[in-house]
């Protein structure tokens, strides 16, 4: 497992050869919601339909996140399908407030960011981009699901 934090523009943790979808949805409650039902529907019924839970549950960390922390008016949801990985990325407009990687948060001080553990445990790799060069415009926080992300743990 692997986790990385980018502030300056970056090569995509998509994967060229992979089947691309996106979803834009407005900053509201529902929306972690919609991405939940939108990326199973992506999965089942592949290959990846075993990861479906893992990405169920990532999927609403990061978009929840997005929403509550930010004041972006999209929230954008990209899912990368290939042959051996699923890669999802959400992106909202506020670069400053990309999440670091880190250790356990603990104690009442550290109620925020727990979420982010799951990503850390689940994922084979998960990071956030900030995007947009000198002027920066928008990040992007991104995992990577495999079948045997368990194993390369």
């Amino acid at each position: 497992m692997t986790s990385a934090k980018t502030t300056a523009p970056s090569t995509s943790p998509h994967r060229r050869d992979g089947e691309d979808y996106r979803l834009s949805l407005p900053n509201t409650a529902r929306s972690a919601g919609i991405a939940r039902h939108f990326v199973t529907s992506l999965l089942t019924g592949t290959p990846h339909s075993g990861l479906v839970e893992d990405a169920r549950l990532c999927v609403t960390e990061v978009v929840a996140n997005a929403h509550r922390h930010t004041r972006t008016s999209l929230i954008r949801v990209h899912v990368t399908i290939g042959p051996e990985q699923v890669t999802v990325s959400v992106a909202d407009d506020t670069p400053w407030t990309a999440p670091a990687p880190g250790g356990p948060r603990t104690g009442p001080a550290q109620e925020c960011g727990r979420g982010l553990l799951l990503l850390e445990e689940l994922a084979l790799a998960w990071g956030a981009d900030v995007c947009g060069c000198c002027t920066p415009s928008h990040k992007a926080v991104w995992f990577t699901l495999a079948a045997d992300a368990g194993v390369a743990a």
